[in-house]
């Protein structure tokens, strides 16, 4: 039985690359590598938004968070929902009109090189924290369906495995082959977590939904919880959620070169708009999930069941209680969900590389050809490094989807808050947005590292949420302050960067 799963998830891992190869086709451009020649379907792109922010996180650690707690958790997709209606109408329409292929080129255009490279190697850095723990994650259940075939596989060669088949249709196929391969990816887990809904619903006891409801497992508003230190916390889950939404699809190259895809503005609107649904469908889905896994192991600690993390939760499931076959599927999912992440990094990461960093600082004319070769060639040393930062997560006390959120919240605050000082702040210079943004990095640290909270008696961080605001408002802050040292720009022909190119 094990073998036919391994089967079905060999068929996969095989496929998949050429499948990418195939719907890619050749690139002719570099702006066919970047952004599709911007002729893709807005709903594909929706599909593969979705994808790409999904991750192995949503599959495992969601009905993690729901069997250990309730859905709460889905306060963040109405903030996030929010957020996004947002970047529809005051970011996506900047970035088209700029004929932009990184969101990073507006900081450029608005304030200078200096800027543009600061948020470039802040977003890098933050991509591979984050989805090294995005693919950490996914060598849990891997190893999982492999020890119970007998087969102790570490995790560095589980995480060599995917990276080196996501990075082969993404070197060759560009983001056209990524966006098409998520859409793909997306049906084949949400048809796996569907059937296991089903599968589930089969294995629980009579009455079990009204015992769910009856202990708080469906309890959707916190009103009551402290916003300070819970993440779920109605203030802190929502309007937090909703400017996390903003960074996250505004001001992360991963999202925004989707969305730069489309064929226009309303195209690129109507994408992010509708991912915001999905998500919260897709939240939803898994949550239910976890709710009936708390009745399946009738609220069983995971320790108490020899489990090393909660995380482990899903994946034994699927290994040792799925039929076979469905397994083999559900594994091939999680493997699909991991792949749309990984592949969409590296194609982001060779994009911001080359456009917001290579071509600016060494100045060099490079032929259309060049700089294909050059982010190809990018590609590749990503993922490399991938690789390496993936290690660096092998083990964690807390459910892997909120380390993974946490690290990006880190680093969020500065990115959103250098794009609405450009904005909103006109005499704001690049001297005065660089210092702004270094010290909100800072300020970040400093309370990641340092600042705890009493709650319940013990010391906690700030929750994650908190931190894209912080962020801004120190951004915000200390940018205005220091553009108070300027003259007002001419609104007929001044040019915001010509008095502040400089660091002076």
């Amino acid at each position: 039985m094990r073998a036919f799963d391994l089967a079905i998830v060999a068929v996969f891992l095989v496929g998949t690359p050429l499948l990418g190869i195939w719907l890619g086709g050749k690139q002719r451009s570099s702006t066919d590598y970047f952004v599709g020649s911007r002729n893709i379907p807005w709903w594909a792109v929706t599909f593969s938004v979705v994808a790409t922010e999904t991750s192995t996180l949503t599959v495992i650690s969601v009905p993690t968070v729901a069997y250990l707690g309730n859905i709460t958790y889905l306060q963040l997709a109405v903030g996030y929902l929010i957020g996004r209606v947002i970047v529809a109408f005051v970011l996506l329409p900047r970035y088209y009109a700029g004929n932009l292929v990184s969101a990073y080129g507006f900081l450029g255009k608005r304030f200078g090189n200096g800027m543009q490279g600061t948020a470039s190697v802040t977003f890098l850095l933050t991509r591979l924290l984050a989805d090294g723990v995005r693919l950490f994650a996914t060598a849990i259940p891997v190893k999982v369906m492999f020890g119970a075939f007998g087969l102790d596989l570490p995790y560095w060669f589980i995480v060599a495995a995917i990276a080196l088949i996501s990075v082969i249709y993404t070197y060759l196929g560009g983001i056209r082959a990524v966006v098409w391969v998520d859409v793909i990816q997306m049906g084949i887990y949400i048809l796996g977590a569907i059937a296991a809904v089903f599968v589930l619903a089969g294995k629980l006891p009579e009455g079990w939904l009204s015992n769910a409801a009856d202990e708080g497992k469906f309890q959707f508003f916190d009103f009551t919880s402290n916003v300070v230190t819970n993440q779920y916390a109605f203030f802190t889950a929502v309007i937090c959620g909703a400017l996390f939404a903003m960074a996250s699809h505004g001001a992360d190259q991963l999202m925004v070169q989707r969305l730069l895809a489309c064929r226009t503005v309303k195209d690129s609107q109507k994408a992010v708009i509708a991912s915001g649904f999905v998500v919260f469908i897709q939240f939803a889905l898994f949550l239910f999930i976890g709710t009936m896994l708390w009745s399946f192991f009738n609220g069983a600690s995971p320790e108490s069941m020899g489990m090393s993390t909660g995380d482990e939760l899903f994946p034994t499931f699927i290994v040792e209680q799925l039929p076979p076959g469905l397994s083999g599927l559900l594994v091939a999912g999680i493997l699909a969900a991991a792949m749309s992440t990984i592949s969409s990094s590296l194609n982001s990461l060779s994009t911001s590389t080359i456009s917001d960093i290579y071509q600016r600082f060494t100045k060099r004319t490079l032929s259309d050809e060049s700089i294909l070769k050059q982010a190809k060639l990018w590609t590749l040393i990503w993922a490399g490094v991938f690789v390496i930062f993936a290690s660096l997560f092998t083990s964690t006390d807390q459910p892997v989807v909120e380390l993974g959120l946490t690290i990006q919240s880190y680093t969020y605050g500065a990115l959103l808050g250098a794009f609405l000082l450009g904005i909103l702040v006109k005499r704001a210079r690049q001297g005065d947005g660089i210092i702004a943004f270094l010290c909100t990095i800072a300020v970040s640290a400093v309370f990641a590292l340092f600042i705890r909270f009493t709650e319940d008696g013990e010391q906690v961080p700030l929750a994650f949420p908190l931190f894209v605001p912080l962020g801004v408002a120190v951004t915000l802050i200390v940018g205005g302050l220091l553009s108070l040292r300027h003259p007002k720009p001419d609104p007929e022909n001044a040019d915001p960067r010509a008095a502040g190119s400089s660091m002076k």
